[in-house]
């Protein structure tokens, strides 16, 4: 198995107070993950940790093969300014920062694959639409769209089924499982277990620790979940309060 990230008794936290404490874990190359565990379990922490946007306190991210260049990252809409004035073409088309860099000019060839994009997201006709016009599953579609550009062979999604239609989240499915076909690492956060049982074939469970990871259908037990809500419970307060006893 060759891995695409690997997770040396990983700490992450915010004002030195851990939210994820001695991760040891191993994502491999083309696999398709799911990241789950009980709000507060430092799931969203994680995936920060990956790219960069947190530094660890203790231990170390190793990335196989990869580099921090070769990673798409879609964070949690909530984190999306809606009200910045682009059009859906225009924010697609930022998947081509890395290659054309931020203020090149947009080659016929470019137009044409961002157009490939925003088709492969069912958004034809909305190339001009301002994104604050969008509902919420167009959003997100047109925010997949962009990570399809990047071409990126990590794929990193903060909570990308939340809030929308069913069609929107069967569809964006379909562009994962594409992803998943092509060969590329997928980690996704995600809270509805019946989604990442049907589509996710390993499952990473956390509760600020390693909980399980491995086979989804090994992880996503009825006794795993309520060691993990237990392990959770646990924590009162800031999270350098959890007590590791409570596992």
């Amino acid at each position: 198995m060759t891995s695409a990230l690997e997770f040396q008794d990983l700490t992450l936290g915010y004002d030195r107070h851990p939210a994820v404490h001695d991760l040891c874990c191993t994502i491999a190359e083309g696999s398709l993950t799911a990241i789950v565990g009980p709000n507060g379990a430092g799931k969203s922490t994680l995936l920060k940790g990956v790219t960069g946007l947190l530094r660890p306190l203790a231990g170390r991210i190793a990335f196989g093969g990869l580099t921090r260049d070769d990673i798409a990252y879609l964070p949690q809409q909530s984190d999306v300014d809606r009200s910045f004035p682009i059009a859906v073409a225009d924010l697609v088309a930022m998947g081509l920062w890395r290659e054309i860099g931020g203020f090149a000019r947009l080659r016929s060839a470019h137009r044409a694959r961002v157009a490939e994009a925003i088709s492969a997201v069912g958004l034809e006709g909305f190339e001009k639409r301002p994104i604050g016009s969008l509902s919420g599953g167009q959003v997100q579609r047109a925010l997949f769209a962009r990570l399809l550009l990047q071409d990126a062979r990590l794929v990193l999604l903060d909570e990308p089924f939340t809030a929308i239609d069913a069609r929107t989240v069967a569809d964006l499915l379909g562009v994962v499982r594409r992803w998943h076909g092509e060969g590329r690492a997928v980690l996704a956060v995600l809270h509805d277990v019946d989604t990442v049982r049907a589509h996710f074939p390993r499952t990473l469970m956390l509760a600020r620790e390693l909980v399980a990871h491995g086979p989804t259908a090994q992880v996503l037990t009825a006794e795993n979940q309520f060691r993990a809500r237990q392990m959770c419970e646990a924590c009162v307060g800031p999270p350098h309060t959890c007590g590791r006893s409570a596992a």
